[in-house]
């Protein structure tokens, strides 16, 4: 993974979200406050942004791993109307906050199973039936590739970098 420079005070990104952020969102430089609740966050990033909660506000499931996908998410933030997205989480997640959030990961895959389960129900909207592929992703991502990936940002976050393939990352 590399970082993927970015101009935090960009036009698309307005005012403080972290206090409202959604607490699906995986831990990262990106992250949603309070979105719109359009479904359009997947049209233009399918492969980092779901919708869930209280309200289905978007969420960022995955950070983008490469510059086109911080295109997509750049896309998806220009969309919402409410200015719901932020890049700033570099400067405010910290190693322990990130390993709380691990720590909850189980809350998160029960949210998931409720969304799956309503998203696939027979009368599903064609949204609703796409935004269940997400769901799926997620999961497997949640089960799979996710630690490792945490891993590597709490390693970024302590030490100004990616690990190097020989770094040990540090747990969770």
């Amino acid at each position: 993974m590399t970082a993927v420079p970015l101009d935090p005070h960009n036009s698309v990104y307005h005012g403080d979200k972290w206090e409202d952020r959604h607490w699906m969102n995986v831990p990262g430089p990106f992250y949603t406050g309070q979105t719109d609740t359009c479904w359009t966050g997947r049209l233009h990033a399918p492969c980092n942004v779901l919708y869930g909660g209280e309200y289905y506000n978007e969420f960022i499931y995955r950070q983008p791993k490469s510059p086109a996908e911080v295109e997509c998410l750049l896309e998806a933030a220009a969309a919402d109307p409410f200015d719901g997205y932020a890049c700033d989480g570099d400067s405010r997640w910290t190693p322990a906050a990130v390993r709380a959030w691990w720590s909850g990961r189980a809350k998160v895959a029960e949210h998931l199973r409720e969304l799956l389960a309503e998203y696939t129900k027979q009368d599903a909207h064609a949204q609703e039936r796409e935004a269940a592929e997400g769901v799926r992703t997620f999961l497997t991502y949640l089960a799979t590739d996710l630690e490792t990936d945490l891993r590597g940002y709490v390693f970024r976050l302590e030490n100004g970098r990616y690990p190097a393939a020989d770094d040990p990352l540090p747990h969770l």
